[in-house]
């Protein structure tokens, strides 16, 4: 089966080009050129492998475009273009939750390869490849890790849903927990890159696993200045 891309981009030759490319490379692609068109095809759509999203467009901006998607489906893969390379546009998108960020002119097969990487990611999470229906369940303190489904579950009952990169994050953290992290350590262990984005990008993500935290009495995450995090729990975690 064919992977389903939309793809939102107002630019004729430019997508006209991709969404070529994309359908040679054995994908199917659904092209809209504005942000209206793309939300209403994304309502009455059963299912996109991933969405890649133009920054700027003629109706109303690619952020807003995916803040709308996301709260239909906080799983949705999902990827910027942008001509715009600004750092404070960049932490705007993986602050929504984007997968990726482009910028144009970008290398096509440089695209193909992010692209198969994000579904990849994504499938290997939510999909348990080996066939077992068992949700798999790790305790962190008081909280329920439900990896493959991107769910955090609360003393509360209260549901939380991660991105994969936040679920590939806090996996690291437990696995690591109750020593200090390198902050130079968890980007190149998880991420491959020591780069002043990708270092933005982990205190994007640390902020929000920290919030999140807060709704536990068990565990925390802790800066230590100067150095990176100590992923504190004071109850071993066990899996079912």
């Amino acid at each position: 089966m064919k992977h389903q891309l939309l793809f939102v981009e107002d630019e004729p030759d430019l997508g006209n080009v991709v969404k070529q490319y994309l359908e040679l490379m054995g994908f199917e692609v659904q092209w809209c050129k504005t942000a209206d068109e793309a939300s209403e095809l994304y309502a009455n759509h059963s299912h996109f492998d991933l969405l890649i999203i133009d920054v700027q467009l003629p109706d109303y901006d690619g952020f807003s475009l995916a803040k709308k998607i996301v709260t239909r489906n906080q799983n949705q893969a999902f990827l910027f273009l942008t001509a715009r390379n600004e750092k404070k546009d960049r932490l705007q998108g993986l602050k929504i939750g984007a997968d990726d960020y482009i910028v144009k002119p970008f290398d096509i097969d440089e695209l193909i390869l992010r692209i198969k990487n994000i579904i990849k990611r994504h499938y290997s999470a939510i999909t348990d490849q080996s066939g077992d229906n068992r949700i798999s369940e790790t305790f962190i303190g008081d909280i329920i890790f439900r990896k493959e489904m991107l769910k955090l579950i609360f003393p509360n009952n209260q549901e939380i849903s991660l991105t994969p990169r936040e679920a590939q994050l806090l996996e690291y953290l437990y696995c690591h927990r109750n020593k200090i992290l390198k902050r130079e350590d968890i980007l190149l262990q998880l991420w491959g890159e020591n780069d002043y984005f990708m270092g933005r990008s982990l205190d994007v993500f640390i902020s929000r696993l920290r919030k999140l935290m807060g709704h536990s009495k068990q565990v925390s995450i802790d800066n230590v200045y100067g150095v990176g995090f100590i992923f504190n729990t004071n109850k071993e975690p066990e899996a079912i």
